[in-house]
């Protein structure tokens, strides 16, 4: 047979069907009701199911990480080490699969944070925390007498992913508070809230401003009067009485219930009675001071963050919410404000916009490239194929818990560009044995046993390439999981439309070639400006192949393969070149995030005052303010003084609580914006904040890394270790590609020491605890 004789219907049946095997193409065109069928169930089930798919910004990752605090209110530093820090730290490396621990001890106050292997598998995880709290309550007793609490938390998936400002000039914090739990108990009834905390919360006391003065006249010492009112104070079990019928509780009363109670207190000395408001001033108000605060755009304020249940639509939330504000700022007093600082909604629907946008984007190229090379109607074949299968996706992620956020959105516009593939394929085979004369059933029987497995292997090669992030046993293999899941979904679906759907669509929407004149016209003047196939030429008995393109392609290919060693030494040449460029490729395995905070962390000295760190605040408020003026790029920034931020972003580096820290969070109206104020920010800590060890830094993707160049000085000689740290410190500084160096044991803080002659304070009846 000549190369452009068409084949005999009989030679075809003889050649290529005479053995044949089950044709799931064969089978679907044979059942063409059910595959219709089966195209409109999973189309509409999975449009449903797209709907249902639970929404948030991040994918659910376990925290291997647990925080031990133990509070030991007047030790030093060296003393919480001794007696705390380092019995804790030797009983909790009994337990398995911990990585290492990293403890602070100041003084006052134990911190030690417990890092699980990074290979240890997430279920296991409870069991290893139930067993840390089991090590350290076996030594409990072990420990000071009076410490003040001992905690665990390992709550750090927890996300406050909406977080509200609620301000008002003249409004103090307790009033604040009280109109903050009356919102919070609004707010706990919407569906998929889980909880609702305070930030920035100021604790109140009751102060006694007692004089010395008095108290030496009347003979009284201050321990002594404390204890008398602690006394009188105590929550007593007073006892039950038992009668026939009935069994009473006692209460004993005593305990003060107002101030003026307090004031009116009798105190008897020397046989002398007075009462409490004559030797001191009795007044109510706030810790001073506070261990932390919260500014919103430089005004005193009380943060509420809400936290979505797990598994929850974060976007349904987000309507609820604003429907629930939009009442409650109503029914606020006058001069409230509540003012809505982060919502993770607004950009988990920012993302989801982009999918469909990329989506559409996604279907147009496709349909104008399939229609351009292919031709109209089995451009529309393709088209019509990608809605099925990613509705198909949609219904199975659901069916597998795979929600919907950047992970999976990434993994769904990735494989967009890769579903395709398989039903161009499957409709140009079908297409091209068309034109050369065989009818629509044969055709694409053909096209799967010839294009069935190789599209198949293709499919497998290309999701086992995702296969090692599925069985990465880490964190950043937990993150990054649904890669791997959608695109097997999305891979695998493809397939199975490309040798089911695509042969039914072809059957119906691909032209008669046999009516040679009606096919091509259309887009005959297109395709012979681009010098493509001209498949009514094609029906008039010539070989569809036989055109300048592939007359060209064939001759490249021939000198190729003639050539051989020629295209070896440049393919390897090229590979050797391609080796040297990857190395100049910054590597990076999570880009930086592309929201629009900025983070700003200020550390003064270990030992600055909150008041030291407040004043350092209201200097870089006052500078944003008038870089907002000149440029109108924040939208609005929050301070958190003595404390970082609540983990409103899971990927969230949080900072422990000390009063000479201090964390900005800065909202700006674009990234534009974002990068000039973060350039500007870094040249004004170049030049001024001299007291502060500033770092800007913009919010990462995957699990937090913090400093993401970090050294560990381990040695029992302090003053060794810390020489070294600065050695190195200076190394790095020296490093052109690093900058902000910064030690985490910087400085000493400073101390009065009280020295005490113990024989002195005995003969004049005073001990320790007196002076102190």
């Amino acid at each position: 047979m000549s190369e452009t004789e068409l084949p005999n219907a009989d030679d075809v049946t003889k050649a290529g069907l005479s053995k044949e095997k089950f044709n799931l193409s064969k089978w679907a065109l044979s059942n063409q009701t059910l595959v219709l069928y089966f195209m409109l169930l999973l189309t509409m089930a999975g449009a449903y199911a797209y709907t249902q798919l639970g929404q948030s910004e991040d994918p659910p990752f376990t925290f291997k990480v647990m925080l031990v605090r133990t509070s030991w209110p007047g030790a030093s530093a060296l003393e919480v080490e001794q007696q705390i820090t380092d019995k804790l730290e030797k009983k909790i490396q009994e337990v398995p699969h911990i990585d290492y621990s990293s403890s602070y001890s100041r003084p006052g106050l134990s911190v030690i944070f417990v890092v699980i292997k990074d290979d240890t598998f997430s279920a296991a995880i409870p069991e290893i925390w139930y067993q840390v709290r089991k090590k350290v309550g076996d030594i409990r007793h072990t420990l000071p007498n009076n410490i003040e609490s001992l905690t665990f938390n390992d709550e750090f998936s927890d996300v406050y992913g909406t977080l509200f400002a609620l301000t008002g000039d003249g409004f103090d914090n307790f009033a604040l508070k009280q109109q903050a739990e009356r919102i919070r108990a609004e707010l706990l009834r919407i569906n998929d809230v889980a909880k609702v905390d305070f930030f920035g919360e100021q604790k109140q006391r009751i102060f006694l401003e007692i004089s010395n003065a008095k108290l030496a006249t009347l003979g009284i010492s201050t321990t002594d009067l404390v204890r008398n009112l602690q006394t009188q104070n105590v929550v007593a079990r007073g006892g039950t009485f038992e009668s026939p019928d009935e069994r009473i509780r006692i209460h004993v009363s005593g305990r003060y219930q107002t101030l003026e109670e307090l004031r009116q207190i009798v105190i008897r000395v020397n046989l002398q009675e007075f009462k409490l408001g004559d030797v001191a001033r009795v007044y109510r108000g706030y810790e001073d001071p506070p261990q932390d605060s919260v500014r919103y755009n430089g005004s005193e304020t009380l943060l509420l963050g809400v936290s979505m249940a797990e598994g929850g639509d974060v976007i349904a939330l987000g309507h609820q919410l604003d429907a629930k504000i939009a009442q409650l700022q109503a029914q606020l007093p006058v001069g409230l404000t509540l003012s809505t600082v982060t919502s993770q909604p607004k950009i988990v629907s920012h993302s989801v916009q982009d999918f469909v946008r990329s989506l559409i984007e996604a279907l147009v190229i496709v349909l104008g490239v399939s229609l351009l090379s292919l031709g109209l109607r089995t451009g529309i074949v393709v088209a019509i194929v990608i809605p099925v299968v990613m509705a198909t996706t949609f219904l199975l992620m659901h069916q597998f818990n795979i929600g919907l956020h950047k992970i999976s959105l990434g993994a769904l516009i990735l494989a967009l560009g890769l579903v395709v593939d398989d039903a161009i394929i499957a409709v140009e085979m079908m297409s091209s044995k068309m034109e050369q004369g065989w009818d629509r059933v044969s055709a694409a029987s053909f096209a799967y046993t010839s294009t069935a497995m190789p599209m198949l292997t293709g499919t497998l090669v290309t999701v086992a390439g995702f296969l090692p992030i599925a069985t990465a046993v880490s964190s950043t293999g937990e993150y990054t999981r649904s890669i791997f899941q959608v695109s097997a979904i999305a891979l695998g679906v493809s397939w199975v439309a490309a040798v089911v759907f695509v042969p039914y669509l072809g059957y119906h929407l691909l032209p008669d070639y046999s009516q040679q004149a009606q096919t091509s016209k259309p887009l005959a003047w297109l395709k012979k400006r681009l010098k493509l196939a001209d498949t009514a030429q094609a029906a008039h008995h010539h070989d569809i192949y036989n055109t300048r393109f592939y007359r060209t392609f064939r001759r490249v290919v021939t000198a190729c393969v003639r050539y051989k060693k020629t295209v070896i030494i440049l393919t390897l040449a090229m590979f050797a070149l391609s080796i040297v460029g990857f190395g100049k490729v910054q590597q990076q395995f999570f880009p930086d995030s592309t929201r629009l905070e900025l983070v700003v962390d200020l550390r003064l000295t270990e030992g600055a005052s909150y008041h030291a760190t407040n004043d350092e605040v209201k200097k870089l408020e006052l500078w944003l303010r008038g870089w907002n003026k000149q440029h109108e790029g924040i939208d609005n920034f929050v301070a958190y003084i003595g404390s970082g931020a609540p983990r409103y972003y899971l990927p969230l580096d949080v900072q422990l609580p000390h009063r000479g820290f201090a964390q900005f969070v800065i909202l700006t109206s674009d990234l534009q914006q974002r990068e000039q104020l973060r350039t500007d920010l870094l040249h004004l800590f170049d030049r001024d904040f001299p007291s502060v060890r500033a770092s800007v830094l913009r919010l990462e993707n995957g699990p937090p890394v913090g400093f993401p160049v970090q050294f560990r000085v381990d040695g029992l000689d302090i003053v060794k270790a810390r020489e070294i740290a600065h050695q190195i410190a200076d190394v790095m500084r020296a490093n052109p590609h690093l900058a902000n160096v910064q030690l985490g044991w910087e400085e000493p803080s400073k101390v009065i020491n009280v020295q005490i002659d113990q024989s002195k304070a005995r003969l004049l009846g005073v001990s320790s605890v007196d002076i102190a």
